[in-house]
């Protein structure tokens, strides 16, 4: 992200003197800022006589302050991003085989089954699925999410989800602490938020209205985005999240964090897409309804003609992006801010729903859109006089 991109957009010279001036009548005397709010004739008159009686001096020290202004912004912005190539990258991610929980400031190496039928203690069931049941646990004084499978004929699809636990390790996914094929249990770090359904009553909770914002949500947003880059572009190749046929299911894949972020969790239905070797994928062996899937997704002959797994044709990992306006104006929520944010978002999400997958943009391309708009948004909260947007 370049500073010159943070610097206001004006369009003329005298354009940026008005906006200086907002400045000005925050610097000058109180019946000056009294003026200021009398009215929109009155205040321009007020910054046309500033414009006037402003000393040489004054302009230059507006001028600094706007480009100090701008660099502080900048250096927030980057405290919260970092580059799309770095997107796998975690400081304190332990070696593969390792995980770091809590305080604890050494890495140890991922339970075994003994470890965990000697160390962990079941407290109460959390959350039932078709797969696997978890339980809220303790481990050493800290609370674990113990997974289990509940049907052996989905054996397949929960050592698959472990698999993708095992490969997938970053801040992207959820941390794996350790597992035991033969008893088919699964020890990942546990998040009392839950999933990203209980997102609106989490909010509602006192505690945490004050991050009822557009934008804390539209970092959400951000984040499920980045997600979606990272397995699109993982370690073992670009992968799909199939497990997404409607937006509850979609929800219930990913974990709410302390901090306010996401990590996916569900990582049993992840098929790999290899364009160049003609691999595409299906989402489950049965017909797919309804107009959250994409297109591509749905029975393509009729209803003339039953539905015949072999004749379905397969697809990629752009039934991904078709998803992401979905979820995203679900995290956006209906507050203060969030049409705006909706409105700058419009021409990427008519992207996403292109009916043609290969006109649709990859996840890289919205998650880079995504970023611009906040910044551009952050930028004009924090100088309003650059444009009435907000």
């Amino acid at each position: 992200m370049s500073l010159a991109y943070l610097w206001p957009v004006f369009s003329c010279p005298s354009e940026m003197l008005c906006s200086l001036c907002c400045f000005a009548l925050c610097l000058c005397p109180a019946e000056n800022v009294e003026d200021h709010n009398m009215g929109k004739k009155s205040h321009y008159a007020k910054k046309d006589l500033i414009l006037r009686e402003m000393p040489p001096a004054l302009v230059v020290v507006l001028l600094l302050a706007v480009l100090l202004l701008n660099i502080l912004l900048y250096l927030y912005l980057s405290s919260f991003y970092v580059s799309s190539s770095h997107l796998d990258l975690d400081p304190n991610l332990c070696p593969s085989g390792y995980f770091r929980l809590g305080p604890l400031k050494n890495c140890s190496p991922w339970l075994s089954c003994e470890a965990i039928d000697k160390e962990v203690r079941k407290l109460r069931c959390v959350g039932e699925g078709a797969v696997k049941k978890v339980f809220l646990s303790e481990w050493k004084e800290s609370k674990v999410a113990l997974s289990q499978l509940t049907n052996l004929e989905l054996e397949n699809d929960f050592l698959h989800g472990l698999k993708m636990l095992k490969a997938l390790q970053s801040k992207h996914v959820v941390k794996l602490l350790g597992y035991c094929k033969e008893q088919y249990t699964i020890l990942t770090e546990y998040h009392p938020l839950g999933s990203l359904k209980s997102l609106n009553k989490t909010l509602d909770l006192p505690k945490y209205k004050g991050l009822n914002t557009w934008h804390h949500r539209f970092i959400l947003a951000i984040d499920y985005v980045r997600i979606l880059h990272y397995l699109h572009n993982s370690p073992l190749g670009t992968l799909v999240m199939c497990d997404s046929n409607d937006l509850g299911k979609v929800l219930s894949q990913y974990l709410l964090t302390s901090d306010f972020h996401i990590v996916v969790n569900d990582l049993d239905a992840l098929p790999l897409v290899n364009q160049s070797a003609g691999r595409l994928v299906k989402c489950g062996h049965r017909e797919l309804r309804g107009e959250f899937v994409a297109p591509e997704q749905l029975w393509p002959y009729g209803e003339e003609v039953p539905f015949d797994d072999d004749l379905m044709p397969p697809y990629d990992e752009k039934t991904d992006i078709w998803k992401i306006p979905d979820v995203s104006n679900f995290l956006l929520g209906h507050i203060e801010g969030s049409d705006i944010v909706r409105l700058h978002l419009f021409d990427i999400h008519m992207e996403c729903k292109k009916r043609n997958p290969g006109e649709r943009p990859s996840a890289q391309i919205v998650l880079d859109t995504y970023r611009k708009v906040l910044t551009s948004l952050i930028r004009e909260v924090a100088m309003p006089g650059t444009r009435e947007m907000l």
